[in-house]
């Protein structure tokens, strides 16, 4: 039986990867973007009968919520929610302001947080469903120059997490998918970036080299591993997306461990 998939942040990237790869296995999809024309080429190649498109700004809950109730109302039930709408903001903790750290936290947690709300009373009725809410690499790990960011996505794994045990007995899965660096508009045009202080010069720079040491995959293997991830009759709670975020994560796990080890002395005085 074909999925019924909810997407949003579809106009390029890995959210259009999602959307296509679902929808070129005949699955069907409804599919966000702030500008709908750019999803004009979905419906072309695959009809108004597989694809939903719906102008969607996560950023406000009411359009969430009747965006989701179309995406329902066309489709009868939904599958798979995505939640993918985001975006990078780059800049210094005393660098970004008050508002760009704002309008990224509206976005990229709070708009996964209506979404997520919204669709919950549907899968909840259904008895089934699997909620993907895609984090990053900097979900788990922390890097200069995107504490914004970071902060944002941490905030979507914690929530996440939390929901994954309270909706484990009502037939509702939720997964964190954690990319690494795939070839997209991410650091480009897509990106919001705060007015530069020169005394942060050289970790801009050596984050910069950092950067254009990675290694970068394309958009479509994640759509083909997404697919993996939702056929899964157990699907994980976590899963990276490309082999950099393991070779990242595992000495940095095991260094917070051994850190943690070395002052469980204080650790115990604070039990008391």
């Amino acid at each position: 039986m074909s999925k019924v998939w909810f997407i949003t942040g579809t106009s390029r990237g890995i959210g259009r990867a999602f959307a296509e790869s679902a929808l070129e296995r005949g699955d069907k999809v409804a599919a966000t973007a702030r500008n709908v024309a750019t999803l004009d080429e979905l419906v072309t190649k695959y009809g108004d009968g597989a694809v939903l498109p719906l102008t969607l700004d996560v950023t406000d809950k009411a359009a969430v919520a009747t965006a989701v109730s179309a995406a329902h109302d066309k489709f009868g039930r939904l599958d798979v929610v995505v939640n993918n709408a985001g975006y990078g903001l780059f800049g210094m903790v005393e660098e970004v302001t008050e508002q760009q750290v704002r309008d990224q936290m509206e976005t990229n947690f709070f708009g996964a947080f209506w979404v997520t709300q919204a669709v919950l009373p549907i899968l909840r009725t259904q008895g089934s469903g699997h909620i993907v809410q895609v984090s990053s690499v900097g979900g788990v790990a922390a890097f200069p120059s995107l504490g914004a960011y970071q902060g944002s996505k941490w905030a979507l794994e914690g929530f996440s997490e939390s929901l994954s045990q309270e909706v484990a007995g009502l037939g509702i899965k939720v997964t964190i998918v954690e990319p690494g660096g795939f070839s997209t508009d991410w650091a480009g045009s897509s990106a919001a970036y705060a007015e530069l202080n020169p005394a942060y010069d050289q970790v801009r720079e050596a984050m910069a080299a950092r950067m254009g040491e990675a290694r970068y995959s394309e958009p479509a293997n994640a759509g083909a591993a997404l697919l993996q991830i939702v056929d899964a009759e157990n699907p994980p709670l976590r899963v990276f997306f490309g082999t950099e975020p393991m070779e990242i994560v595992e000495p940095l796990y095991a260094q917070r461990l051994q850190t943690w080890a070395d002052w469980e002395h204080v650790s115990r005085i604070a039990q008391g």
